[in-house]
């Protein structure tokens, strides 16, 4: 089997951000037929339609790195019963020019956190009505919805929780079929 490349766009901004800490465990996680590429979202400029004539570097980079990848990954938190700004900013650059977006085609897989109850449930969903038209193929079982991730981390940002692993091991391996059916 061939090696995937895949893109994990983490949806937050914070240094030491649960939504980080859980993409870098699904890549340790990862089966070898994926390499996954954590991608935070710090030197991703606003995206203006002014400026789609000739767009800024830092959005033709990103809209590359999707482009060569064979499927992308969001890992995002919920804020205020969505998705960040600057996730949505990310999916609004990497799916512009109209018709032309940059994750059509590609494996999707949306994977939500809080430290919460509710396992940012309303941010997968808000991202499940944004990404069909834009995207390939998202993911549909298991859905995941990580809640009470604020003690699963060491102060290494080593997951701890074992019950969070093996969810996260089961997520991961369910995408891996998922893009190998869609890369054939």
């Amino acid at each position: 089997m061939a090696t995937h490349n895949i893109v994990v766009i983490v949806g937050s901004l914070r240094k030491e951000s649960f939504t980080l800490k859980i993409a870098n465990a699904l890549a340790r996680l990862a089966p070898d037929t994926l390499k996954l590429d954590v991608t935070t979202l710090h030197d991703l400029s606003f995206f203006n339609q002014d400026l789609e004539a000739n767009p800024p570097a830092d959005w033709l980079a990103f809209r590359e790195k999707l482009q060569k990848s064979a499927g992308v990954i969001i890992v995002t938190p919920e804020y205020n019963r969505s998705i960040p700004g600057v996730l949505k900013n990310a999916i609004d650059v990497g799916s512009r020019p109209y018709g032309k977006s940059s994750f059509n085609g590609r494996p999707m897989g949306i994977v939500s956190n809080s430290p919460g109850p509710l396992g940012g449930v309303s941010a997968a969903k808000h991202l499940q009505n944004i990404l069909p038209g834009i995207s390939g193929p998202i993911l549909q079982q298991p859905e995941i919805y990580l809640n009470g991730v604020g003690d699963a981390f060491d102060d290494k940002g080593e997951l701890t929780k074992e019950a969070l692993q093996k969810v996260l091991k089961q997520y991961i391996d369910a995408y891996a079929a998922h893009v190998e059916k869609h890369n054939k």
